[in-house]
């Protein structure tokens, strides 16, 4: 019969553990996703900061070149920044 209790809080102490543990598991595994997510965001960003970077600096060069004037390049600045 002691054995028998005694079999039982052995049990029940592993399944504890063994929540805990699956708990921590769960945890990490999402901080992982979050993580790669974020990095994605972050290259996207990059992506899109760098062809509005190489836009500008394209109309910069036509205006340089005298091909669009003052008032035009303002105006494609300003639509390609919106």
């Amino acid at each position: 019969m002691l054995a028998n209790i005694i079999y039982f809080i052995v049990f029940i102490i592993l399944a504890f553990v063994l929540s805990i543990a699956v708990k921590a598991i769960t945890r990490g595994v999402e901080a992982k996703q979050v993580i790669k997510d974020e990095k994605n965001t972050n290259f996207n960003n990059e992506n899109i900061n760098s062809e509005v970077i190489d836009q500008i600096k394209e109309l910069k060069n036509l205006h340089d070149k005298g091909i669009i004037n003052d008032d035009e390049f303002k105006k494609a600045k300003e639509k390609i920044l919106k």
